[in-house]
């Protein structure tokens, strides 16, 4: 079957799937246990995805895979206290055939503060503090991929507060977090699932967010049609190798490798804009991460001379056509970078079906993509339909 005969199968499933699929109502967690303020709950989701590649001048690849397969538990045994434990077992790799995600404790007793303690997502990048199940497009755009510079989760601390009825939010974290010395990316990793190579260290993250018109969730569309409101944002972090294991550097601080380089320290900054109402959503954000190589003479993938600045955008839009049921999206994104000789940009459009808004949903989205890694004329264009199953 050639690839233009499975696209086409695919959209035909997909819009059975449509025809089909009856209207549901929406469920938290399920809760199994209750006693007084005592709790266990049990959650997950699921994402079946298809994804085809068709590189320019090259052979086209496709896939059925899990994309997503994480079941989760939360508990408390007091008001004040809860708990949340994540796996991932649908995209774990190599030696990590479970991968932890998200797995802390939190304390919510004090007024002004909430006290998170383990490893969580750091208070950087709107589109990256969006869970993956509530996003419009299927794959994150550059400013919230950590392959791209944006941190991953980290081992540490996390202090969230609010004021003016939450039309303010700020947040602070500090903790470990890894680096895959991979010179074509700028990766970020948690220490929960390590590899022997990655770079480790300290990292510092802040985040202070307005909501003028009343706060909302981070979760892309507007599937009710609700009142307008906007969301302003800024962030940034810091990161610095401890010089604990440095795999790709030799004497002198001279790299042993041309195509891996160990990370000595990453800078970030943050610039996000969010507005939805009457079916219109939109996210705006701007990245500026600068990296530099513990070889200071270093060039190769994204470095020249030993450093090299991210410079990403991204827009994402969708309008909800059908209440709670149909939205159009679309988004564009774009990165550079120091060892880019033209500009990596994306432009994707699809279709989100909803069951049962972001719990039960299908979606389809199609992504262009011209100058991959930074290569002039190296385009390819991407096919995702995935199916979501979330409780």
């Amino acid at each position: 079957m050639t690839r233009n005969q499975k696209g086409a199968v695919c959209t035909a499933l997909f819009l059975a799937v449509l025809a089909i699929l009856p209207a549901a109502p929406a469920r938290a967690a399920i809760e199994v246990y209750r006693d007084g303020d005592k709790f266990v709950a049990i959650g997950g989701r699921i994402q079946l995805q298809y994804h085809a590649v068709d590189p320019q001048g090259g052979d086209s690849e496709d896939e059925l895979f899990f994309r997503r397969l994480r079941p989760e538990i939360e508990a408390g045994f007091s008001k004040d206290w809860e708990a949340k434990i994540q796996l991932e077992i649908g995209d774990a790799s190599g030696s990590n055939e479970v991968a932890v995600k998200d797995a802390y404790a939190r304390y919510t007793g004090f007024d002004a503060v909430t006290v998170t303690v383990g490893n969580q997502k750091p208070p950087f990048s709107r589109e990256f503090l969006t869970s993956s199940k509530e996003q419009e497009l299927i794959e994150r755009t550059f400013v919230g991929d950590h392959n791209y510079g944006g941190p991953d989760r980290m081992l540490g601390v996390k202090l969230d507060g609010a004021a003016m009825d939450k039309k303010l939010t700020w947040a602070g974290s500090f903790g470990a977090a890894d680096v895959d010395p991979d010179a074509r990316k700028l990766d970020f990793d948690s220490p929960a699932n390590p590899d022997t190579d990655y770079n480790q260290g300290w990292l510092t993250a802040g985040r202070i967010e307005l909501y003028p018109l009343g706060y909302f969730k981070s979760s892309q569309g507007d599937l009710a049609h609700g009142p307008w409101r906007v969301a302003f944002a800024g962030a940034a972090f810091t990161w610095s190798n401890d010089g604990d294991n440095d795999t790709y550097t030799g004497a002198g601080n001279v790299s042993t490798s041309s195509s891996k380089a160990d990370i000595d320290q990453a800078t970030g900054y943050e610039l996000s804009f969010g507005v939805r109402g009457a079916g219109f959503s939109a996210d705006v954000q701007y990245n500026s991460v600068d990296g530099d190589t513990v070889d200071p003479r270093f060039t190769g993938g994204l470095y020249v001379d030993g450093s090299t600045t991210l410079e990403q955008f991204a827009v994402e839009a969708g309008y909800t056509v059908i209440a709670n049921r149909l939205e159009l999206v679309g988004g564009w994104e774009s990165q550079d970078a120091d060892g880019y000789a033209d500009t990596w940009n994306r432009t994707s459009f699809g279709l989100n079906y909803f069951v049962a808004a972001h719990k039960v949903k299908t979606q389809l989205t199609y992504r262009m993509g011209e100058n991959l890694n930074g290569v002039p004329g190296d385009d390819a264009d991407e096919l995702f339909l995935q199916f979501q199953y979330a409780f």
